[in-house]
């Protein structure tokens, strides 16, 4: 079993949803039902990634940071926040910031102001870029980053098009793996096709390597709840990397980069 999930949301009934939300979900994941739910399957720590159906309130993952030594986050910020608010967010278990970028029809220019400044910030403080983008959009973007000096944490496989592992993102993800500080999550791949999450997991595998990957359940399965639970994500994950010294390099990964 793997010891450390490292994408999952939390979030309560009150919380504010963003005007563009894409999804509305009508219940609560709340960190402690999180928490049972890893202490249930033998996890021991876990990483909240942060929704972008709440925008940048980040109140209630700050609570629960301050209250759980075993869980880290991903926040959203506005390019503008300085370094000084960077810095005390990472001595509050912050990891970085997530830019949820898959649903925009126009992406931000990364080589220009706010966003170069922001991305040089982020740096300074420790703190790595969560990145949610579509794969054809990568191309593009993790040259971009790389620039900056600031580390990658990639969503979602890379979030691959219909070519699946033969995509140009898959390639672009590959070279930023190469020539480091880019890792890549194995995470939510029951939103992918089987043979499309097969083919990723195993082409990451075989050329990144467990050294350059991280796992991630993506509970509470938003918009997915009635075809996936807990068990099944992992057994998913099982399914996809079945070897299990592979799953435990994986997880040493995991805590190194979030817990070091």
């Amino acid at each position: 079993m793997p010891r450390i999930d490292c994408h999952a949301h939390i979030f309560t009934r009150t919380m504010p949803f963003v005007q563009a939300a894409h999804s509305r979900p009508d219940y609560a994941y709340e960190a402690e039902t999180y928490l049972a739910d890893l202490k249930r399957f033998g996890l021991t720590h876990g990483v909240i990634a942060a929704a972008s159906l709440y925008g940048d309130y980040n109140d209630y993952t700050l609570a629960v940071l301050a209250a759980h030594a075993n869980l880290r986050a991903t926040v959203i910020l506005s390019p503008d926040t300085d370094g000084g608010q960077l810095a005390r967010l990472a001595g509050t278990g912050v990891v970085g910031v997530r830019l949820a970028w898959r649903r925009l029809s126009r992406l931000p220019d990364l080589g220009q102001d706010p966003w170069r400044s922001f991305l040089r910030r982020l740096s300074d403080a420790g703190l790595h870029v969560e990145l949610l983008a579509g794969g054809a959009a990568l191309p593009a973007l993790l040259p971009l980053l790389a620039a900056a000096h600031v580390r990658v944490v990639i969503d979602h496989f890379g979030v691959p098009s219909a070519q699946g592992a033969q995509c140009e993102g898959m390639d672009a993800m590959l070279r930023a793996i190469a020539a480091g500080d880019t890792w890549v999550k194995l995470s939510a791949g029951f939103r992918l096709p089987p043979a499309v999450a097969r083919a990723c997991a195993a082409r990451l595998l075989g050329e990144g390597g467990a050294e350059r990957l991280l796992w991630g359940s993506d509970a509470p399965f938003i918009n997915h709840e009635a075809s996936i639970d807990f068990a099944g994500a992992i057994a998913l994950y099982r399914n996809l990397v079945p070897d299990a010294a592979t799953r435990e390099r994986i997880d040493e990964t995991a805590i190194k980069l979030y817990f070091r």
